[in-house]
């Protein structure tokens, strides 16, 4: 609504001024606030500015075209901001700028960066998409990234009740332990609100004679703030990161959860995680052993979530879990390893996780079952069949990670069609396909981060991503020069 009232507005205001300067009004409409870079005058533009934001995009994006509007009406607001925020973007398609989108790992579209000194410091754009919101959001963040707080009434407008906000008490506003709280602050100002203050009393709440050094963190769930001293900046970031997420975080339709849900999933820890039903029976049960247990490893490299089946649709369809095996525990590692307890009670959580932790699990493959007929130009690989076809086969695999949903790869499967027929004839070549949402893959070796996303393995085990034009032509030709050439010799000798 807000958004809608801001637009109004701004049409209305513009309209008035239009009808007294018509010619600078034609001028207006026609100008481009978004600067349009690319390979050849990107460092150069970026190295101008001490905050500029660059948006990498798809001319065929759906996303990037539903943005491009709200990007150019935010270009347009701050471009009148003291100072001026530059809102940029760059065609990351186009093949002479994908060096540049790959130096700045953009994975999907649209990526959207936030440039400070020049290009040295990079972040991710995590703000909102719509024109108010990015007006918002790129204001704060141009802006100090800790806000100092001078009374009571600034430390009610910073601590918001549902937010981490992390505070600095200080003697003074020097020193290195200061200046190291800058540091952080600077690294963390995407994800956190930051403050800094020389009177603990203003705060609402923990120990209001402290003098300081001290790094103070507000949260809206188990002990509601913590002190911390260690002024190392890596120290307060660990302390913040692992600090910020809850004991156990609940996962389900609450939106004050959300947040904590993403911060949980983007931990570089274990990851447990309890699926039930929140309305049946034995929940605070559930909830009561499920908390010992994360209190008993609380520090120890695994956190905790809780999560309401009914909100958790998703993760079951992505750990390939069935309803019929809830209330169902699964941990997953960082190297993509699942482990999977089905039909849990609450006096079995502490012994499992136990079991985990001392080696005693076995590991869980999500997997289609293999074919029982697998003979279609293009062959079908599943989980349970990836090693023997894909890494033990000794041929030249063209394979496609797919989703059965995917828009992009219902167009892309007549032409991989295409291509295996013109190839059947060649017993070195192999085209085959695997649904990515229903099959675990290794992902320590594909890098598969949306939907049909294509690898090559040569015989000799040589792994290339194709990014080429997705024709049969393009495709037939990257396989004959990338393929195992010596393969090729070798059986040549074997037919002599």
């Amino acid at each position: 609504m807000a958004s809608r009232v801001w637009i109004c507005l701004f049409v209305f205001v513009f309209s008035l001024v239009a009808s007294s300067f018509a010619s600078e009004s034609e001028e207006a409409q026609s100008k481009e606030f978004v600067l349009t870079l690319d390979h050849s005058n990107f460092a150069e533009t970026v190295g101008k500015h001490d905050f500029i934001v660059v948006e990498f995009y798809a001319p065929w994006c759906g996303h990037c075209k539903k943005l491009a509007p709200e990007y150019e009406k935010a270009a347009a607001v701050l471009s009148s901001h003291d100072p001026p925020v530059i809102l940029a973007k760059v065609d990351a398609n186009e093949e002479t700028n994908k060096e540049l989108a790959s130096e700045f790992e953009v994975k999907g579209f649209p990526t959207i960066k936030i440039l400070r000194n020049g290009g040295k410091n990079i972040q991710d754009y995590k703000g909102p998409r719509d024109a108010d919101g990015i007006v918002t959001y790129l204001r704060k963040q141009s802006g100090p990234a800790s806000s100092e707080i001078k009374s009571v009434e600034d430390a009610s407008a910073l601590l918001d009740g549902n937010k981490i906000v992390v505070v600095g008490v200080f003697p003074e506003f020097s020193g290195e332990k200061y200046e190291n709280f800058t540091a952080l602050a600077e690294k963390l100002r995407s994800d956190y609100e930051l403050g800094h203050t020389l009177d603990a009393k203003l705060l609402p709440r923990g120990d209001s004679s402290v003098k300081g050094p001290v790094v103070r963190l507000f949260k809206p769930f188990d002990e509601l703030n913590v002190d911390f001293q260690d002024f190392n900046v890596d120290a307060m970031e660990k302390f913040v990161g692992e600090t910020s997420i809850p004991l156990v975080t609940i996962f389900d339709k609450d939106p004050n959860n959300h947040p904590f849900v993403i911060k949980f999933f983007n931990s570089p820890n274990d990851k447990a995680m309890l699926f039930m039903n929140f309305s049946g029976e034995h929940v605070d049960a559930f909830k009561s052993k499920y908390r010992d247990v994360a209190e008993q490893y609380k520090g120890k490299g695994i956190n905790f979530l809780m999560g309401d089946m009914e909100s958790s649709q998703g993760a079951f369809e992505y750990f390939g879990l069935k309803e019929d095996q809830v209330p169902v525990i699964v941990i997953q590692t960082n190297n993509g390893q699942k482990y999977i307890k089905p039909n849990l009670e609450p006096d079995q959580i502490a012994s499992w996780v136990k079991e985990y932790k001392e080696g005693n699990v076995l590991p869980y493959k999500k997997s289609e079952p293999i074919p029982k007929v697998n003979d279609e130009p293009v062959k079908v690989v599943v989980a349970d069949s990836f090693q023997d076809m894909v890494f033990n086969s000794g041929k030249n695999i063209l394979l496609e990670f797919y989703a059965p949903w995917c828009g992009h790869c219902k167009k892309l499967a007549p032409i991989l069609d295409e291509v295996a027929v013109s190839l059947q004839s060649d017993a070195d070549v192999v085209i085959a396909k695997i649904d990515g949402t229903a099959n675990d893959i290794p992902s320590d070796v594909f890098d598969v981060k949306g939907y049909p996303t294509l690898y090559f393995r040569s015989a000799s085990g040589n792994l290339l991503q194709y990014d080429g034009d997705r024709t049969k032509e393009a495709i037939i030709d990257f396989i004959q020069k990338n393929r195992d050439t010596a393969t090729q010799q070798d059986h040549g000798k074997d037919e002599l």
